[in-house]
């Protein structure tokens, strides 16, 4: 290993450990409540305080139809890391959804299920759910709170049914209190275990990052002279598509990508609409230094190889993206010197939310 990126790893490790180190102690906050089996559990749920940060757009997620409580929070934390959910008990959200990486998976170019089967596309990050319209690559959900039955009943993924996984937790011990204390019946339904699931998610909001803080004017928010020459490029280049507070337009479109590795359909397989074919949902840049791979099939492993895609190697197919046609070049593709690219690979890397990946009111449950 070169020694600057020896050292790099290493200021990294220490900067994480700080923060970790840093954090307020969880049990002191808006924590999960530990149920206590020989009392019986009381009714009282507590408002979780959830709120927008100042530069993001207005949430898409209905808030009135499922109010985020502690301990409602709690529940769907505590079914967010529990291997149960899959159908041989080794695979739980959190397998592929891995908060090192803002809850994505950088280990494979495909996510990986039970019995190690491997899916079709690379995992997405999971953050910021409240602000999206859809969700997968695909954009085959539009509903937050019928997200999780896509990849539990995912054959490939965690390969269980609903009923069956319902009437085994139904069966168990450590439930029963935390659907009592989220929703004041142990009684544990579809509707419930879907909204837990939700206002877990939802508390997975990812806007601290040092960009964060320079366009809201805090403290820490500092940019260098060379991120903030990229960020002038990013908005010149890349913004038409990765566009806003949330990096990603929520749009569908054709990057250019060579099909000689991978035919997947994307968004025509859910809509069965041929102009639909090979689009892939353009995803949100938050946290993209954490998140390798890259493009729906992982293809990429660094951001390099992302920027030479769009400068020199992208294919002039069809269904093409027009924003990537007008290139005065004449040549489809991103017009960028070296030196460009790297200033756009360092405000990128602005994007990264430290405290979102160590935070450890998102971390594994501790009961």
């Amino acid at each position: 290993m070169h020694r600057w990126k020896l050292i790099g790893l290493l200021a990294s490790a220490g900067l994480f450990a700080c923060v970790v180190s840093c954090q307020p102690n969880e049990s002191g906050g808006v924590g999960p409540v530990k149920p206590d089996p020989s009392q019986p559990v009381e009714y009282k749920p507590t408002p979780f305080p959830w709120k927008k940060p100042a530069n993001f757009p207005e949430p898409i997620y209905k808030f009135s139809n499922n109010p985020l409580t502690v301990e409602g929070v709690a529940l769907g934390r505590a079914l967010f890391y529990d291997d149960a959910l899959s159908a041989n008990g080794t695979v739980s959200c959190a397998f592929c959804h891995q908060q090192s990486a803002a809850f994505g998976h950088t280990d494979h170019a495909l996510s990986h299920g039970i019995n190690d089967k491997i899916g079709t596309r690379n995992v997405p990050a999971v953050q910021n759910a409240a602000f999206y319209s859809s969700f997968f690559w695909d954009g085959g959900v539009v509903d937050l709170d019928l997200l999780p039955i896509n990849p539990i009943e995912n054959p490939v993924e965690m390969g269980h049914n609903m009923p069956a996984l319902l009437n085994a937790l139904r069966k168990g011990n450590r439930y029963r209190p935390l659907f009592q204390a989220a929703f004041g019946s142990d009684s544990i339904t579809s509707a419930r275990f879907l909204k837990a699931m939700s206002q877990f998610m939802l508390t997975m909001v990812s806007a601290n990052s040092r960009y964060d803080k320079y366009v809201r004017k805090e403290a820490g928010g500092e940019l260098t002279p060379g991120e903030l020459s990229g960020l002038t490029l990013f908005k010149q280049k890349c913004a038409g598509c990765h566009a806003g507070e949330l990096f990603t337009d929520q749009r569908f479109r054709n990057n250019g990508l060579s099909r000689d590795l991978n035919k997947d359909e994307g968004r025509s397989l859910v809509t069965l609409r041929p102009e639909d074919k090979y689009m892939f949902r353009v995803p949100s840049l938050r946290n993209v230094d954490r998140t390798p791979p890259y493009m729906h099939d992982g293809r990429f492993w660094t951001l390099d190889q992302v920027l030479d895609h769009y400068t020199t190697n992208l294919q002039d197919v069809p269904e093409l993206d027009p924003l990537l046609r007008q290139n005065q070049t004449g040549k489809p593709g991103i017009s960028l010197t070296v030196t460009e690219k790297q200033q756009i690979i360092a405000f990128l890397r602005t994007l990264t939310d430290t405290e979102y990946i160590s935070d450890r009111r998102l971390g594994p449950p501790t009961f």
